[in-house]
C-alpha cells in the first residue's frame, strides 16, 4: 500500500520560512505502527531543501509530486491552515479516484469537505481511525 503524505509546508509564509513539519513524523509513526507494510511517499523526505530550489526545478519537483499523489493508494492531508500546494494535490488525487483522508480543524471548508473521503479534526482522532483498522481495506486491495 502506497500512501502520499500531503500537507502544509510553506503555507501563507511570505519568505522561505517553513511551517512545523513534525506532523510528518507523527503520521508516519502512526501508519507504520498499524500498517507495517505501508510505503509512505513524503515530499519533505524526498526533497527536504525544495524551498531553495530554482524556479524551474521547483516546478518540475512539484509536478512530479502531484503525479505521485495521483498514483497513490490513498492520500493523507494535514492542514492546520490553508495550503495551496496541498489543495492542488487533493484535487488531482480526487480526480484520479484516490481516497483522501484529511486531518484539519477547518471542518467547514468546502474544498476539504467536497473532496475528502473522511475528515478528522485532530491527529488523535486520525490515529484512532487507523488503530481500529480504518485503512485495512487498502491492505487487502
Amino acid at each position: 500500500m502506497k500512501i502520499f503524505l500531503s500537507g502544509i509546508i510553506q503555507g501563507s509564509n511570505l519568505g522561505r520560512e517553513l511551517n512545523d513539519q513534525g506532523y510528518r513524523h507523527a503520521i508516519k509513526a502512526i501508519l507504520r505502527a498499524h500498517c507495517p507494510k505501508v510505503e509512505v511517499v513524503c515530499p519533505m523526505d524526498l526533497h527536504p531543501n525544495s524551498v531553495d530550489y530554482a524556479p524551474d526545478l521547483g516546478k518540475e519537483t512539484f509536478l512530479a509530486l502531484v503525479q505521485e499523489a495521483k498514483a497513490a493508494d490513498a492520500l493523507i492531508a494535514y492542514l492546520p491552515s490553508a495550503s495551496m500546494g496541498t489543495a492542488i494535490e487533493i484535487w488531482e488525487a480526487y480526480r484520479a479516484g484516490v481516497p483522501i483522508y484529511t486531518i484539519t480543524p477547518m471542518t467547514t471548508n468546502w474544498v476539504i469537505n467536497f473532496f475528502s473521503t473522511r475528515v478528522f479534526e485532530t491527529l488523535p482522532e486520525f490515529e484512532s481511525f487507523i488503530s481500529q483498522g480504518g485503512l485495512d481495506w487498502l491492505v487487502r486491495k
